[in-house]
């Protein structure tokens, strides 16, 4: 059975006890945690520390476990999105030293996936980010097949503003590339963290990858997006993205999420499905946030038993 998450991104102001309070009390049965190293965020939804890997000790661990099961909340998965090919040598060293302590810290708490980006450096293109991708993800993966930790890759191009122009800074952005990543490192416990939003700005079909990659998609995001087409047609696919593109709460955007869900329970799919909010309209207050999340849970709600 499906089940109704959110990412905790979107409140970054609640510790990890009051996300678990808030999700119980609005209906969700789990929570994507994030989980990134304790500092300052470098963009919009990153820096997020809900879990500290740096802290989790076996006592916080039980904790953890016990509130989770006291609420009836899940965590659906450990979520960390840095840049693991960053052309900064010393930038790529920390986000990989941190993706194999997620991985580790999953398995410690008992859960069975984290998300985050392949990565890429921007400047390069996918045939000369290859060698690099392939030698950085080989250890990645074959730490998380030791703890048996699924990893899900988003999709999001990461490109939205000028400093990620002209590639974007992940890889893992079109069944073409997701193809060959998966023939290139072939392990169950490699895969995908599948958001439907990215490829509406990149025109592209987004229900197609639920049957095509269905044995590969271990957790799913649930984020709207709504596309300016007179914009568009000014400034065309070339420009920056947010010159034409804004992520909405689901039902306020261009997926029929009624026949996405249709899709995906047939293909068998019975993960989590995560609301990630980027929707500008709920960043202005907690209590917008919030209201955002008891939005989305009511729209989505009526598409899964």
């Amino acid at each position: 059975m499906i089940e109704l998450g959110f990412a905790s991104a979107i409140l970054p102001n609640l510790d990890f006890d009051a996300v678990i309070d808030k999700a119980a009390e609005i209906g969700y049965s789990c929570v994507e945690v994030m989980c990134w190293p304790k500092g300052k965020a470098e963009r919009r939804y990153a820096g997020i520390t809900h879990i500290d890997m740096d802290s989790l000790t076996d006592g916080e661990i039980a904790r953890i476990q016990e509130k989770c099961r006291t609420k009836g909340v899940g965590i659906s998965a450990l979520g960390y999105y840095p840049n693991p090919l960053d052309p900064d040598a010393e930038a790529a060293k920390q986000a990989v030293d941190h993706i194999k302590k997620v991985i580790q810290g999953a398995a410690r708490l008992g859960i069975g996936r984290v998300n985050t980006f392949a990565g890429r450096d921007w400047r390069k293109s996918v045939e000369d980010n290859w060698p690099r991708f392939l030698s950085t993800w080989k250890d990645i993966v074959s730490i998380a097949e030791s703890f048996k930790v699924q990893v899900g890759i988003e999709n999001c191009p990461m490109f939205f503003t000028d400093d990620e122009w002209p590639g974007g800074k992940n890889l893992a952005t079109t069944p073409v590339i997701w193809e060959r990543m998966f023939n290139d490192i072939p392990s169950d416990f490699f895969g995908l963290n599948y958001d439907p939003s990215h490829f509406i700005w990149q025109q592209m079909d987004h229900e197609a990858p639920l049957r095509d990659f269905s044995g590969k998609i271990f957790h799913v995001h649930a984020k709207d997006v709504r596309l300016d087409r007179h914009k568009l047609d000014r400034v065309g696919i070339m420009a920056n993205p947010l010159e034409y593109h804004t992520p909405k709460l689901p039902g306020t955007g261009e997926i029929n999420w009624g026949r996405f869900f249709s899709i995906l329970g047939d293909t068998g799919y019975d993960g989590p499905v995560c609301v990630e909010v980027e929707d500008r309209i709920f960043e202005g207050s907690d209590a917008a946030r919030i209201k955002s999340l008891e939005l989305s849970y009511r729209y989505l709600k009526n598409f899964i038993a």
